[in-house]
């Protein structure tokens, strides 16, 4: 009786654009389906201990829905009593893109392969990006993308 092989993906290959419109999705919804799209979980190669995930560019950060309204970010400028803090409301008119970047962030493997599968989120707050070079396609409307 002849064993079985596990199988693991090469480091090699090519990786795959998408594109994503969050205008009026929820940011915890998008956020989970970015984070499995930026592991490679949606593909048959998926393993876990290899970056196997795709790039996601997303735009309309600015006019994404976050239903939280109790989150509370806190920074401190290095200076005595330098603690400083922001509601998330504040923050997703301020900077839309990083909350989502930060979402994702949360979801990634910590270490520095979650650093990598990171760095292949590109956000942006309106509806226009540097990206067209690379021809994403939307990911919306593919099969593994949840409705």
């Amino acid at each position: 009786m002849a064993k079985q092989r596990t199988y693991f993906a090469k480091l090699a290959g090519q990786k795959q654009w998408f594109l994503l419109d969050a205008k009026g999705k929820t940011l915890g919804r998008i956020a989970t389906q970015i984070a499995t799209v930026l592991q490679g979980k949606h593909k048959p190669t998926y393993t876990p201990h290899i970056d196997t995930g795709d790039f996601v560019v997303v735009i309309n950060c600015s006019e994404m829905v976050c239903t939280s309204t109790d989150k509370t970010y806190y920074w401190h400028t290095g200076y005595p009593g330098g603690i400083r803090s922001e509601g998330i409301g504040e923050r997703m008119s301020r900077k839309p893109d990083q909350v989502l970047i930060g979402a994702v962030k949360r979801m990634l493997p910590k270490g520095p392969l979650g650093r990598d599968m990171l760095s292949k989120l590109k956000a942006f707050q309106g509806d226009s990006h540097r990206h067209e070079a690379q021809m994403p396609s939307n990911i919306e409307e593919t099969e593994f993308w949840e409705k």
